[in-house]
C-alpha cells in the first residue's frame, strides 16, 4: 500500500507541475529570450553604426547630414523585424556610395575655386573698378583745380598732358594697392566684390595694367609737362603703394600718410602750370591735407567692424578718442588755411568771407561727431565733405587774383614789363 500510494503521489505531483507549466506560459519564455537577444544585438550594430557616422561628420570640412533608421521597437515579430533589418541594410550601402549630400548643397567640384572667364566686353568695366575710377576722377580734379588756381595764362595743351598723365599714374597706384591687398579685402563686405577677389582677373594681367598706365603716366608729366610734375608723381606712386599700402596693417600713421598722398595731386596742378614749387601750391596742398582727415575718419568711423576683421590698423578701431579729435581739428584748420590765402596773394579778401559759412557747418559737423561719437553723426559729416570740398574750391577759384592784377600791383612796385612776362611763363 505505501509503495503503490507513493507511487500515485508522485504521478499526481507530476501531472500538477505539467498542468500548471501550461497555464503559466513558461513554454514561450525561449522564445521571448531567443526574440529579446536579437533585437539586443540589432540595437548594439545600430549604435556602433551611429557612432562611425559622427566619426566621419568630424572628419568633413562641412556638417553631413544622414539619414538612420530608426530602432525596431521590442514587441515587432520576427518577421518584420528581419524586413527592417535588410532595408537598413541596402539603405546603408546606398548612403554610403551617393547619398551623402552636404548640407549646403553643393558637390565637391562647386567648393572648388574656379576662375572667372571673362567676356571682352566687361574688361572695361573690370579694369575701370580696379583702378577706382571714382577715386582717379577725384584725383584728376584736384590737380585741374591745382593747375586752374596757378597764377599764370592757362594752356590748354599742357593741362591736358597734366590731367591725362595724373589719371593713369592714381590708376597704377591704385591697381597695385589691390593686388597686395586681395587676402585682406575678401574679409571686408565693402571690398570683397573687387575684380582680384573675385578672380575676375588674374594678378599677371593687374599688374600688366599697372606696369601700362604708370609708365607712360610718368612719361607723360615728365617730357610732356616738366620733371617735376613727374617726380611728384612717380613719388605718389611709390608713397601709396610702398608707405601707405603697408602702414594700413602696422601703425595708424597710415591715415597721416594717406593725407599726404591725396595732398600731392593739387601740388602738381600747381607745379605743371607754373614750373615751381610755390607758396600757392603748399596752400592748396594744406586744403586738401586737412580736408582728407574729417572725410576719412569719418567714413572709417562706419566700417570699424570691418577694418577690424580684415586686420587693417585704423584710428577708428585701436584710437576712437583721437579719430574724433584729430577729425575736429582739421575742420578748424581749413577755416585757417582760408584765411591765409589772401595773406599769400592767392585770393581776394572776399573769399575766406565766402567760405566761413561752409567751413562752420563742417566744423559744426565736426563738433558732433566729436560729441556724440554715433553712426548718424559720423554719416552727416561725410556727406558734407563730399560737396564741401568742390564748393570750397570753386568759391577760390572765382575769388581768385588775376594775372593782369599781379601785373599791375609788379608794375607799381617798380616791375618792368619783362618781370610781368616771367610770371606768366611757366
Amino acid at each position: 500500500m505505501s509503495a503503490a500510494r507513493r507511487c500515485c503521489l508522485l504521478r499526481a505531483l507530476a501531472g500538477f507541475f505539467v498542468w500548471r507549466l501550461r497555464n503559466t506560459g513558461i513554454p514561450q519564455i525561449p522564445c521571448r529570450f531567443v526574440h529579446l537577444h536579437r533585437v539586443a544585438n540589432d540595437r548594439l550594430i545600430t549604435f556602433q553604426y551611429f557612432n562611425f557616422l559622427k566619426r566621419m561628420q568630424l572628419d568633413q570640412e562641412k556638417k553631413v547630414v544622414y539619414k538612420i533608421s530608426p530602432v525596431s521597437p521590442v514587441h515587432q515579430s520576427w518577421s518584420e523585424t528581419s524586413s527592417r533589418n535588410e532595408l537598413r541594410e541596402v539603405k546603408s550601402a546606398a548612403e554610403t556610395e551617393d547619398s551623402v549630400i552636404p548640407v549646403g548643397g553643393e558637390s565637391r567640384e562647386d567648393r572648388r575655386w574656379k576662375e572667372m572667364k571673362v567676356q571682352l566686353d566687361d574688361l572695361p568695366g573690370i579694369l575701370a573698378r580696379l583702378s577706382k575710377i571714382k577715386l582717379t576722377a577725384l584725383v584728376v580734379s584736384t590737380a585741374s583745380a591745382g593747375f586752374a588756381m596757378a597764377p599764370v595764362p592757362f594752356e590748354l595743351t599742357c593741362f591736358l598732358f597734366t590731367s591725362l598723365g595724373t589719371g593713369l599714374a592714381s590708376c597704377a597706384a591704385n591697381s597695385i594697392n589691390q593686388f597686395f591687398e586681395v587676402p585682406f579685402d575678401s574679409n571686408m563686405n565693402r571690398t570683397k566684390n573687387r575684380p582680384l577677389v573675385r578672380g575676375q582677373i588674374s594678378p599677371l594681367l593687374a599688374v600688366c595694367f599697372a606696369a601700362s598706365c604708370g609708365i607712360p603716366g610718368i612719361a607723360l608729366l615728365t617730357l610732356g609737362v616738366n620733371s617735376l610734375t613727374g617726380a611728384l608723381g612717380a613719388f605718389n606712386i611709390f608713397l601709396y603703394t610702398c608707405c601707405y599700402t603697408p602702414l594700413k596693417r602696422m601703425s595708424i600713421a597710415n591715415t597721416w600718410v594717406g593725407a599726404v598722398v591725396g595732398a600731392i595731386p593739387p601740388i602738381m596742378g600747381w607745379t605743371a602750370a607754373t614750373g615751381s614749387l610755390d607758396a600757392g601750391a603748399l596752400l592748396l596742398g594744406g586744403i586738401l591735407y586737412s580736408w582728407q582727415f574729417p572725410h576719412f575718419n569719418a567714413l572709417s568711423w562706419g566700417l570699424r567692424e570691418e577694418y577690424s576683421r580684415g586686420g587693417y590698423c585704423m584710428m577708428s578701431v585701436t584710437h576712437p578718442g583721437l579719430c574724433r579729435r584729430v577729425a575736429l581739428h582739421h575742420c578748424f584748420a581749413l577755416i585757417g588755411l582760408s584765411t591765409v590765402a589772401p595773406v599769400l596773394d592767392i585770393t581776394t579778401w572776399t573769399f575766406p568771407i565766402i567760405s566761413l559759412p561752409i567751413n562752420l557747418y563742417i566744423s559744426y559737423l565736426g563738433f558732433r561727431f566729436y560729441r556724440d561719437a554715433d553712426r548718424s553723426s559720423s554719416r552727416k559729416l561725410f556727406f558734407c565733405s563730399l560737396w564741401h570740398l568742390p564748393m570750397l574750391l570753386l568759391v577760390m577759384f572765382t575769388c581768385k587774383k588775376s594775372v593782369l592784377e599781379k601785373e599791375d600791383k609788379g608794375d607799381l612796385r617798380g616791375g618792368s614789363h619783362e618781370m610781368a612776362l616771367e610770371i606768366r611763363l611757366p
